[in-house]
């Protein structure tokens, strides 16, 4: 991909809602607004989302009693944010099925 047809993507992706996944396992979810030449991405109205404790995942088993359970990512509201590029695993735009190119 050359820099035109780089540009042209990241402008397509400007104001989608975009989720992205960091080093530490936890999920950004907000609408992209920009990126820099380091890769860092900002994000407006995000949420952060993380996977439950260590605590919590003991706490649930403990109370479990054989059953199997399901944790919930606990979120938060953050705003406007910046994601550092050098922590970013993996990025996806949201896209539903009426917003699709066929």
């Amino acid at each position: 991909m050359d820099k035109d047809e780089a540009h042209e993507y990241l402008s397509s992706l400007l104001n989608q809602i975009l989720r992205i996944y960091t080093t530490d396992g936890r999920m950004f979810r907000g609408t992209f607004k920009c990126t820099d030449p380091d890769r860092n991405i900002v994000l407006g109205n995000s949420h952060e989302y993380r996977q439950p404790s260590e605590e919590e995942r003991s706490a649930a088993a403990a109370n479990a009693s054989g059953s199997s359970t399901t944790l919930d990512m606990t979120s938060r509201y953050l705003g406007l944010i910046v994601v550092p590029g050098h922590h970013i695993v993996k990025m996806e735009a949201e896209q539903f099925l009426s917003q699709m190119k066929t």
